[in-house]
């Protein structure tokens, strides 16, 4: 057990002796979600992460080098999205959070398995938005779980606070929602959220149409972050159409007919026949007509024939 768990771990990332201090703290048959929860808390990054997290060198390009596009890019510009085929994700890390504990307890675990999902997907921009309070130590009328998770994404730059202050010893909060929708419109992405935003919708009726269009509604099973494979309905978009730029339309397949050949409904019929391809798809009744009508038409033409001199 204590191999195979070492295996999962190193698989992932994680150093050896980070994996073995965990396993000694909380023994052998600890859960995989507790092993790496820990692993999480104790700072250790996998080494993908680590070296996402080292800043580029930066290199110097001779003048009138084709490759001048490249160096600005190095110089920490924010990422083009132009050249990716993946549409930017914002999501509403209130709503995912709160989502994730019940809506009792701001579970920022949530927000790293949501962020983990489309990681893996192999979206580049990735955007939180929590309100700079959540910075406070948790009390009991807001509890707040695994909160070392929101300095973690704040380092990788995927976290961002939205402004709050005290004035008087009263709490001034700016409109989170309202930085989610503008980033996501400008950035023609995708809102990752449980929220419709309707206060916002009768605001503007660019934001309107957006939010009906581009909102991407979730749910969490086992600690896992489950997003509708049809996020539009079950006419709409799948969800790999819906979070790429370029949708792939399918190949219409078409169905054959449960009659076959003995099918009555001719060029009318709406199912596949294999053995009209090269046919002209006539009913019975106008193949009927039309062979009646040939040796009428012969008939008429031979009279002609014998009374022309």
């Amino acid at each position: 057990v204590h191999q195979s768990k070492m295996d999962f771990f190193c698989k992932l990332g994680y150093g050896k002796q980070d994996i073995c201090k965990v396993l000694e703290n909380l023994g052998q048959e600890a859960l995989e979600d507790d092993v790496l929860k820990e692993l999480i808390r104790m700072g250790s990054k996998p080494q993908a992460l680590e070296n996402q997290a080292q800043p580029s060198q930066l290199k110097l390009v001779a003048r009138g080098s084709c490759s001048s596009t490249q160096g600005l890019k190095r110089l920490g510009e924010d990422e083009s999205d132009s050249s990716d085929s993946l549409r930017p994700i914002v999501i509403d890390g209130s709503n995912v959070a709160m989502s994730h504990g019940n809506k009792e307890v701001f579970s920022c675990w949530g927000i790293q398995l949501a962020v983990d999902w489309f990681r893996e997907r192999g979206h580049t921009y990735i955007k939180v938005f929590v309100p700079l309070w959540r910075k406070e130590p948790p009390r009991q009328d807001s509890p707040i779980a695994d909160q070392h998770i929101l300095e973690e994404l704040e380092k990788q730059s995927i976290l961002v606070y939205t402004p709050s202050r005290k004035v008087k010893g009263k709490r001034v909060v700016c409109y989170d929602d309202r930085y989610i929708v503008k980033v996501a419109y400008e950035k023609d992405g995708v809102i990752v959220s449980n929220d419709h935003y309707r206060d916002l919708q009768n605001e503007n009726p660019e934001w309107k149409w957006f939010i009906e269009q581009r909102l991407l509604m979730y749910s969490f099973v086992s600690n896992r972050f489950m997003p509708p494979d049809d996020p539009l309905g079950r006419h709409g978009p799948t969800l790999s159409n819906f979070l790429s730029k370029k949708p792939v339309l399918p190949e219409r397949k078409w169905q054959p007919c449960p009659y076959g050949k003995k099918c009555t409904y001719g060029n009318k019929c709406k199912f596949y026949h294999p053995e009209r391809q090269h046919q002209a798809q006539l009913s019975v009744a106008d193949e009927l007509r039309a062979k009646t009508k040939v040796p009428i038409a012969l008939g008429k033409e031979e009279e002609r024939r014998q009374c022309s001199p």
